[in-house]
């Protein structure tokens, strides 16, 4: 379901505009939907909905304490005029290896025998477009764009204890450790919630590629996709498969305006007798209408031509054709030609699949690389074309990065995870980063008021290759973001009494040195 604000939707109140019908009418309905509808159970409707949901039942409406209503503009101190209008991000799910990919350092060939604690990069450096940038080989394309953009070599993720990916992709999505007493909202939810809309049809925050159903650590990615105490309105729009996206905001073939109305008033009557319309609060209930009559505009708005791949030209199409992530890609910088606020793609978080190389890890980077380098490239390439790079963010992120040795960082380690790791290299497998690695990580930025052929932070040259200068913990990160759209770190949304910041605390702290 989108969850675009609709502006022209009055406020509303309890057992007015939203109340369902006494009486459901299945009169419109095929012998196949009324079996659907009779035998659908509260425990499959949940797991339908948006997770944003049942994300704050009790919560009132969030008011913007912190910020005054001029949010952007420079007349308050900390504030400033963005330099942004949109932002993707690239999410590289998993743990992206740092020194593999942007952070390159001596580099060892495989030969069995080789201690593992001697290898620090398993690719040759690379030359790039600035002199004095090195990536490693597999990159080039990506190398060749980084003139128009900034790395940052000393991200820092949080100590957290016994590392599972989920809860630091949380931490990196929310800003806020879990568990948490509320249920957090994304970064998307916040920009979408703080600036409002680009164009009124449009989701302000989509997300492409990750499954948020499933076993294992899914319930966290789920936790962390929803706008949470900001309204369901701003949750994300979850597109699984780009080369679907164009489904999802199409209506069935054979559902003409009658049928369609009667499902909608068939959901609203199942969602009647959902906590969230029970025991929620009026705000909750409002924001889920609001995100509903959203879905209806947007598919019966142009902008939804946006999600349809079969309209791009055949050799854009081809440019970007790597598998998902580039299609996604591809999709982002349509929706934000189109209007979208935040868009974020991820190359997919699934265990020891992907960037989650435990083993195999040159292997897997290779092909991770492969997946990545050629789209990346071509979208920064395309949104310059456009006009649209020097307004729009592009981040490339990732939860943290690997280490051979080191499971945590150096002086506070943690407990190691399931995967044998010897000390020498006997087979192809143990060639490349195993661990996760916390002290150090790679992200990139592009557009939006950074600085060009910029390198900001240092990382040690041998292991363990940890943070020597300018760490970037995950809230200044954020307030980085914040900063080019011209949101204040300090801003917050009263909630339940008490303020809730859009970095902990409102501690955050923008690095201006990455901006010109």
């Amino acid at each position: 379901m989108a969850h675009a604000r609709d502006t022209r939707t009055p406020r509303m109140t309890a057992g007015t505009a939203h109340r369902p019908p006494e009486d459901p009418t299945l009169s419109s309905l095929t012998r196949e939907e009324r079996r659907i509808y009779e035998r659908v159970s509260r425990r499959r409707f949940l797991g339908t909905t948006a997770a944003g949901t049942l994300a704050a039942l009790a919560g009132g409406e969030p008011r913007l304490a912190a910020a005054p209503a001029g949010v952007g503009q420079s007349g308050r101190a900390g504030a400033r005029t963005a330099t942004a209008d949109a932002v993707i991000v690239l999410w590289m799910a998993g743990g992206m290896a740092q020194t593999e990919t942007f952070d390159p350092k001596r580099y060892t060939p495989y030969a069995p025998g080789v201690p593992l604690d001697a290898v620090l990069s398993t690719f040759p450096t690379i030359d790039t477009a600035v002199d004095d940038i090195k990536f490693t080989k597999g990159l080039e394309q990506i190398a060749g764009v980084i003139d128009r953009g900034t790395v940052i070599r000393t991200f820092q993720a949080a100590d957290l204890g016994f590392i599972l990916h989920s809860r630091h992709q949380y931490h990196w999505h929310t800003g806020y450790v879990p568990p948490q007493p509320m249920a957090m909202p994304h970064i998307g939810a916040i920009v979408s919630r703080t600036l409002g809309p680009r164009e009124p049809d449009m989701p302000p925050f989509i997300t492409i590629g990750q499954t948020v159903e499933g076993a294992g650590e899914i319930g966290t990615l789920k936790a962390f996709h929803t706008a949470g105490f900001l309204g369901t309105e701003h949750g994300p729009f979850l597109i699984v498969d780009p080369q679907d996206a164009a489904s999802a905001v199409r209506p069935p073939r054979g559902l003409d305006g009658t049928r369609f109305q009667s499902r909608r008033q068939l959901f609203e009557q199942l969602l009647a007798k959902e906590p969230v319309h029970q025991y929620g609060s009026d705000f909750q209930r409002e924001s889920l209408v609001r995100a509903l009559d959203g879905a209806d505009r947007l598919l019966r708005s142009s902008s939804a031509k946006a999600f349809d791949l079969a309209l791009e030209p055949e050799a854009s199409y081809k440019a970007y054709d790597t598998g998902k992530f580039g299609q996604g890609c591809l999709l982002a910088r349509r929706l934000v030609e189109a209007g979208a606020r935040y868009v974020e793609v991820t190359s997919e978080y699934i265990p020891f699949v992907h960037w989650d190389s435990h083993e195999h890890g040159h292997s897997r980077a290779e092909a991770m690389k492969q997946m990545i380098d050629a789209p990346i490239a071509q979208l920064i390439r395309d949104l310059e074309t456009r006009g649209l790079l020097d307004r729009t963010l592009v981040v490339l992120a990732s939860e943290f990065g690997r280490d051979a040795v080191t499971e945590g960082k150096v002086g506070k380690e943690v407990k190691d995870q399931a995967i044998n790791i010897p000390t020498v290299m006997s087979d192809p497998r143990h060639y490349g980063m195993h661990r996760h690695f916390t002290a150090a990580g790679s992200v990139l930025m592009f557009g939006g008021g950074v600085k060009k052929g910029f390198v900001y932070g240092k990382t040690a040259e041998e292991r363990p290759c940890t943070t020597i200068e300018h760490p970037v913990p995950v809230e200044h990160l954020h307030a980085s973001i914040f900063h080019a759209l011209g949101i204040p770190a300090d801003t917050a949304y009263t909630v339940e009494r008490r303020p809730v910041y859009v970095t902990k605390d409102g501690i955050g702290k923008p690095i201006t040195a990455l901006f010109t």
